[in-house]
């Protein structure tokens, strides 16, 4: 399954965007979060909630938040060109659910707005703290996360 999210999905996101804002760090956390927030696996929130695409984002939250950050903002009305979805809350929070292309970009733009560097291959406890900072999960699961952190190491050596 990761390898043909890699190649179906991730991939072609970071083709859309700076050559600086792909890598193995990237593709790492990229990897773990999709597990994290969905496993990968679940396009809508369970149970109703209002998250959408493999990276489950919220319209109010990280959608707007890469539409209007300073650093994203260009890069994802790109992003959204190229996928042919209006650059607006609305239209991306509904594509994400169809498009794990446009989710993997937005996921890749999110991580791109904390100003730390993405944490090196390896370094578990800096990867669940940016992920905590850029997601900001309303009911964290730290437990789970080592495990796909692992799941996620293995695919890419």
């Amino acid at each position: 399954m990761l390898k043909q999210i890699r190649a179906s999905a991730i991939a072609p996101a970071l083709a859309l965007l700076p050559a600086r804002m792909s890598g193995r760090r990237a593709e790492q956390m990229l990897l773990t979060v999709g597990l994290q927030e969905s496993r990968l696996e679940h396009r809508r929130q369970l149970g109703n909630g209002p998250a959408r695409g493999l990276w489950q984002f919220e319209k109010g939250g990280g959608v707007r938040g890469v539409l209007e950050f300073h650093t994203t903002k260009a890069l994802a009305r790109s992003v959204c060109e190229a996928r042919g979805v209006a650059p607006t809350a609305d239209a991306v929070h509904a594509a994400m659910e169809h498009d794990d292309v446009l989710a993997a970009a937005f996921a890749r733009l999110l991580l791109w707005t904390d100003p730390a560097p993405l944490p090196a291959v390896g370094e578990v406890q800096q990867a669940w703290a940016l992920y905590v900072r850029t997601w900001r999960p309303g009911k964290p699961h730290r437990h789970t996360w080592d495990g796909f952190y692992a799941q996620a190491m293995e695919e890419l050596a």
